[in-house]
Formats: structure tokens, C-alpha cells, sequence
């Protein structure tokens, strides 16, 4: 009998992976940028388990970017330093002191964490900032929150370099001012910037949602950048999701084939997403 059940396994998982090859050869040598949060950065498992979907993507040819947040972190670090925060409009004013701690616990304590549990999974990870390179120079176009940059210019070579090397990148969302200075940027708006440079198949937006939903709360798997505007338009989207559902309509109206919402808590999300019919999210188009 147990023999029996595990045959059944073996043969579920056969299948499976029969089914994935269409998927599997659509996707080699894709470009797929992936904006890790929430849940997926959550615990050492979850954390594990998303490394070896990542290095799985690059065992079958796809070139994977993961851009990652880290706003819990920097939190609890100001927190622990005792540094005081000032909001305008809910959004945290980022003085000098601020952005240090920012950048060390970005660049330090997040990346690395990252960049480990890939290495771990036999990838091959190589952390960087947006400073990296050039890879990100920033303007600040609201002057009253301080040190928080907008990418005005992505030099991307640097990440094809990457590709042909086999590496993984993994990007802290720090930015070059015009004068060189260190710029706190958005997870989001970093991810579909490079994600728009590098014109990417793909980018996945990783939250801990199930994706965007209509006004009876059923997830809505397919949208165009006008009708993403309508239901924002309508308070359909609304909160936290607006933010997100911008910048995915800004990545495909500037080059990216398509952005993905999805919902990092499930299991294995990238690969439904990447390599099964059905996907795993709100999959948003140009037009």
C-alpha cells in the first residue's frame, strides 16, 4: 500500500513536470524581475523555500533579478537606535541619519540574508545597490521628504554582465543622487524601473495579497493598463494596492511584457506563475 501511494506520487510529479515543458522552453532566457516582501522575507523557511524556486528559474535558463524591501528591518533598527521618524502623508521623512541606517540595514543585514539563502540552494548570488555601477541614479522629486529618491536613469549593463556569468542578482533599492549621495527608493518603484530597463518578460510583484480584486472580492487574474486606471479611478483599487498596480502599469507601458501581482504566502508562488497554466495572481498587460 505504501509503495502504491508513493508510486501515485512519483506519477503526480512526472506529470507535473511533462506539463510545465511548454512553459519551461517559453521561458528560457527570459528576464524575469522578481520585487521580494512580505511574507516570503518573513522566516528562515519561507526564505528557503524561495531561494530554491529562484535557483530553480535559473537551472531552466530563465535570468532571474530579485529587487528586495526591508521596511519591518529598518523599522525595528530605528527603533533599537532610538532615532525618531517624521511622516508627510504616511510617508517617512529620510534625514541623513535616517538613510545610514537605511543603507546599512539594506545593503548589510537584508541583502546578505538574501544572497546566503541562495548560495545555500547551489545558486550563485551576488548582492548590489543601486549605487553599484550607476545602476540607479535618482532625482528627489518631493524635496519635503528628505533623502527618498525617484529613478531617473538605469544603467543595466551591469546586470547582463551578470546574466552571462550565471549569477543571481540581488539589489538593495538605494539609489545615486546627482551628487553621488545615498537615496532611499521604494521596493516597488526600484523593481519596475530595472524591471522596465532591461525590458523584462516578466515582473513579479510579491505581496501578501492574493492579487487585485474586484468589487465582489474575487481575484481578478487578467488586466489592462485602462482598466487598472478605471477601477482605481472607481475605489475599486484602493489602500496599498494602488502603489503596486502603478508601478506594475508603468513597467508595461514602458517595455515590460507583462507585471505579475501575486501572492508571496502561497507555496512555490514564482514557479505557478512562471510555469503552470493557470498562474498564480493578477497578471497586468499594456493593453
Amino acid at each position: 500500500m505504501r509503495k502504491q501511494d508513493m508510486n501515485r506520487d512519483w506519477i503526480a510529479t512526472a506529470r507535473t513536470l511533462n506539463q510545465a515543458l511548454p512553459y519551461l522552453q517559453r521561458y528560457s532566457g527570459a528576464i524575469v524581475v522578481i520585487k521580494l516582501g512580505g511574507h516570503a522575507m518573513g522566516s528562515d523557511e519561507a526564505m528557503e523555500e524561495f531561494a530554491r524556486d529562484v535557483v530553480l528559474m535559473r537551472q531552466v535558463g530563465v535570468n532571474p533579478v530579485i529587487v528586495h524591501g526591508g521596511g519591518p528591518m529598518i523599522n525595528a533598527m530605528l527603533k533599537r537606535l532610538d532615532i525618531q521618524s517624521d511622516f508627510v502623508d504616511g510617508k517617512r521623512v529620510t534625514d541623513a541619519q535616517t538613510v545610514e541606517v537605511v543603507e546599512m540595514v539594506l545593503s548589510g543585514v537584508v541583502n546578505k540574508r538574501i544572497v546566503q539563502a541562495v548560495n545555500e540552494q547551489g545558486g550563485r548570488a551576488v548582492g548590489l545597490s543601486g549605487k553599484d555601477a550607476s545602476l540607479m541614479t535618482c532625482d528627489i522629486p518631493r524635496p519635503e521628504l528628505g533623502l527618498v529618491g525617484h529613478p531617473s536613469r538605469i544603467d543595466a549593463s551591469i546586470l547582463t554582465d551578470m546574466f552571462e556569468a550565471g549569477v543571481i542578482p540581488v539589489i538593495a533599492p538605494l539609489g545615486a543622487g546627482k551628487d553621488g549621495g545615498t537615496l532611499n527608493v521604494n521596493g516597488d518603484t526600484a523593481a519596475g524601473a530595472i524591471a522596465a530597463a532591461l525590458k523584462a518578460d516578466r515582473l513579479l510583484l510579491l505581496t501578501d495579497v492574493s492579487g487585485v480584486k474586484d468589487d465582489s472580492g474575487e481575484v481578478v487574474t487578467e488586466l489592462t493598463a485602462s482598466q487598472v486606471r478605471a477601477m482605481t479611478a472607481d475605489g475599486t483599487i484602493a489602500g496599498g494596492m494602488i502603489p503596486k498596480t502603478e508601478t506594475a502599469v508603468d513597467a508595461v507601458e514602458f517595455g515590460v511584457r507583462a507585471a505579475v501581482i501575486l501572492d508571496g504566502r502561497a507555496p512555490n508562488a514564482c514557479l505557478l506563475e512562471l510555469f503552470t497554466e493557470h498562474g498564480a495572481g493578477s497578471l497586468i498587460r499594456a493593453g
